[in-house]
């Protein structure tokens, strides 16, 4: 039986897995890095991130948003954005990063990538401070300023990338940045190129010029028209992609340089009255329809878990069932 690195480097390279990727069994997600989404708030809370961004999580929701009112929008002038944004500094103290040490220290790298994240992503990083309308009419009313604001969030980027490799070596990297809604891209493949992709090699040529042999990218959205800017960004998977997505298509065309990790809709599977039959039968379609090349079935949703208790389990339970019927 192959380790879970062997059957995942098998799956995404054309080989002869024995079984599916079973979502990010491959991965060891260090989150007791000191930097990583801190400031969030939990369910019913405001806090403030590293930017400064004010984020509010109301109840009855799964999740935080950026809030965007006059008074707590931090750039307020994309023309003045040097007045309003301060990169946060990365902490380097051996004692704030105890705990992430330790947590390398008991992974075992033979059978796991250690997994260092990224969150948000330069996309994101933008629109939180300022709110997705002025973001997304600052690429085509000032270009100049954005290129300028994005080269300071790729130059964080990087500062936290020398740290995290200095402190923990990772294998493997997993990068959040949301590029689309269910249906579409939030810019052009055009304007991605322009404005993203120069950010996105620097960085994920940094990581794997020293020692980091996996990217992984979450975007749990339509990108299909992205796929050539991700492989060309130097993207191993991308992890979220959505059935709205022709993901046959994507693995017939591209599928020897980049693997696909999801298919399964959270939306469609993880809510509140979820159900074992109907998380079956969503895992049994991605698998049959998607296959065992370059494909990983996962829910979209990044990071190994559910919002609700016991459906990533079930998910889990369900490939496994699926790998034994099929492989």
């Amino acid at each position: 039986m192959l380790t879970k690195k062997q059957n995942l480097i098998e799956t995404i390279s054309g080989g002869k897995p024995d079984r599916f990727v079973n979502q990010y069994e491959f991965l060891t997600a260090i989150m007791e890095t000191a930097v990583t989404m801190s400031g969030f708030p939990g369910p019913g809370g405001v806090g403030h991130d590293a930017w400064g961004v004010t984020w509010s999580w109301p109840e009855g929701q799964i999740g935080a948003f950026p809030v965007h009112d006059d008074e707590h929008k931090v750039l307020k002038d994309i023309t003045e954005w040097k007045k309003y944004v301060k990169k946060p500094v990365v902490p380097t103290d051996d004692e704030i990063w105890a705990p992430a040490i330790e947590a390398v220290s008991k992974v075992d790298r033979n059978d796991q990538y250690v997994t260092v994240m990224a969150a948000p992503g330069l996309f994101e990083t933008t629109h939180h401070l300022m709110g997705m309308e002025d973001a997304l009419m600052a690429y085509y009313e000032e270009p100049e300023a954005m290129h300028e604001l994005i080269d300071y969030i790729t130059e964080y980027e990087l500062d936290l990338a020398k740290v995290y490799i200095d402190k923990l070596k990772p294998d493997a990297l997993f990068h959040h940045d949301d590029w689309g809604s269910q249906i579409s891209t939030f810019i052009s493949p055009e304007m991605f190129e322009e404005f993203f992709v120069p950010g996105y090699k620097k960085i994920i040529s940094f990581y794997k010029d020293n020692g980091v042999e996996l990217v992984v990218h979450h975007s749990d959205s339509f990108a299909a028209t992205l796929v050539p800017s991700m492989i060309e960004m130097g993207i191993d998977i991308w992890q979220g992609v959505m059935k709205t997505n022709n993901i046959p298509d994507l693995i017939d065309q591209y599928g020897d340089k980049i693997a696909f990790m999801g298919g399964l809709h959270s939306g469609e599977i993880d809510f509140p009255d979820w159900t074992a039959e109907n998380t079956a039968k969503h895992v049994e379609e991605a698998c049959k329809n998607y296959g065992k090349r370059s494909f990983i079935p996962c829910l979209t949703s990044g990071l190994p878990m559910s919002n609700f208790p016991g459906v990533y389990d079930e998910v889990t339970a369900q490939i496994d069932k699926m790998s034994k019927e099929l492989f």
